[in-house]
């Protein structure tokens, strides 16, 4: 062990003249067991130098992870789960009612019916049309909520409403908030993973997982779609692990002498933190995102042996995984606007279902058989949905709807086999029971044993939540 000797360094002076940087030296070291977790529990909640160990929420949680497949674009409800005869009825009739257009130029008020027919599935007859066949599946252990309504209709407002917590941009995430709140069940992996689409990066790019004003550890990290998927996780050419170790002992030091002189800094501690994870994650990440190690029968389940749904079906059975170690909070994302049929609807949202329909399917499936899914909450769903009008004549799509859209939960508290609210006849407006963005996080906050207003930080311009105190509920008819 390195005796404590006071060095005279600043963080900034020590690592520029280090040869590997922050990054070599963060995921080239692995560190023993330091009993980082073992100190006495604080009481939850209250103010406090910031550090990843797990803590308990106010009330009894239901859920203690939380696996987020976010379908960026704005999936067609009325095609997919919330199926409306009288649509049907007036195809092609003229619209007469209120309705904004975000696409001016190609709008139309002529109504589409989608060529696709509905079945009911499980015992609780929910409707999935033909697009989502293993969807019907798990219709006994999800809740469909057909009365989403942000009121936004725009995709990047809509994302960060859903993502976190109010539509203006630069605000931290629901995930780190979660992190913040709750600490990490894993110190050698992330308490919040990110699970990226190959394809581009969302619309809102990395601000979908910052962590902005809160610590640097309840920052999102991001599993890119191939290998590498963590950057920098192999050791620099040259450099032993015990030379990585004192230098890691020794920047650890010089952190705790900036505490000394600078009490009450949390982002020293938080970075030392993230530090000592990247240290324990060169062997932990490889081993968790290994799928090899799976059975081919799940392999089959999750569709990984079948090209068009081999991509989201690795990263769907990698979330479990994760789930598995102890990750907070993952989300999976269908990013690059699949969803997003502005036009030429018929022929792309069935390629779009195709992709994500089983492996979404086989998620809930293998954590119920696994016995996850009980504290385990799983969402699937976008941003926005879509408006029962033609958008585009002559290459028939839909344009954007934030006033009614659907989504389902599972798991962690959720009420299975359960259909909450509904939209208009046309599925134009969420009419019944509608649930917010402000209600949707303060009901997965209730489920994990917080309430979404006590969860604060305090800032120079006063003191932040997630919602900031927006008039949000939590949504009973979801609940157990």
């Amino acid at each position: 062990m390195m005796p404590k000797v006071k060095t005279n360094l600043t963080r900034r002076h020590f690592l520029s003249n280090q040869a590997f940087g922050i990054g070599g030296l963060a995921f080239a070291s692995l560190m023993q067991q330091d009993g980082l977790y073992a100190a006495p529990q604080k009481p939850p909640l209250q103010r406090r130098q910031f550090d990843l160990k797990p803590r308990a929420g106010q009330d009894a949680p239901k859920a203690n992870a939380m696996i987020s497949m976010f379908m960026q674009g704005g999936p067609s409800h009325m095609d997919l789960c919330d199926p409306k005869p009288e649509l049907t009825r007036q195809h092609l009739k003229t619209f007469e009612g209120d309705i904004h257009f975000d696409n001016v130029v190609q709008k139309s008020r002529k109504l589409f019916a989608g060529p696709w027919q509905f079945k009911k599935y499980g015992e609780c007859g929910m409707d999935f049309s033909e697009l989502l066949p293993h969807h019907g599946a798990i219709a006994d252990d999800i809740c469909l909520i057909r009365s989403m309504q942000t009121g936004i209709s725009g995709h990047e407002t809509g994302i960060s409403a859903m993502n976190t917590g109010r539509q203006r941009r630069g605000r931290p995430s629901m995930g780190s908030w979660l992190v913040y709140g709750l600490g990490s069940e894993n110190e050698n992996l992330p308490a919040y993973m990110v699970l990226r689409d190959p394809g581009s990066l969302p619309v809102l790019g990395a601000e979908m997982w910052q962590n902005t004003w809160l610590p640097s550890a309840c920052a999102g990290t991001v599993v890119h779609a191939h290998e590498p998927r963590i950057a920098n996780l192999q050791p620099p050419n040259g450099i032993s692990n015990s030379v990585q170790r004192r230098t890691l002992d020794l920047l650890e030091q010089i952190n705790g002498e900036q505490l000394d002189r600078f009490p009450g800094e949390e982002e020293f501690a938080a970075r030392m933190q993230t530090y000592r994870l990247a240290a324990g994650m060169q062997v932990a990440a490889r081993e968790a995102l290994d799928v090899s190690q799976e059975t081919q029968e799940t392999h089959r389940l999750y569709g990984i042996d079948d090209p068009l749904t081999q991509e989201f079906g690795t990263r769907c059975l990698i979330a479990r995984r994760l789930v598995e170690r102890g990750v907070r909070f993952i989300q999976v994302l269908s990013g690059d606007q699949h969803w997003d049929h502005h036009g030429g609807i018929v022929s792309s949202l069935p390629k779009t279902c195709f992709k994500v329909d089983k492996p979404a399917a086989a998620l809930v499936t293998d954590l119920k058989r696994r016995g996850l899914l009980d504290t385990t909450l799983v969402h699937w769903g976008g941003e926005i949905g879509r408006l029962p009008v033609i958008q585009n004549e002559s290459n028939i799509g839909r344009d954007h709807n934030g006033v009614g859209f659907s989504m389902w939960l599972a798991g962690g508290g959720i009420k299975a086999g359960h259909i909450h609210g509904e939209t208009d006849e046309l599925g134009h407006r969420a009419v019944t029971d509608v649930v917010t963005h402000y209600d949707f996080h303060a009901t997965m906050f209730h489920l994990f044993g917080l309430n979404v207003d006590d969860v604060t930080y305090d800032r120079p311009s006063g003191s932040t939540s997630l919602t900031d105190g927006q008039p949000g509920k939590v949504v009973k008819g979801v609940l157990k």
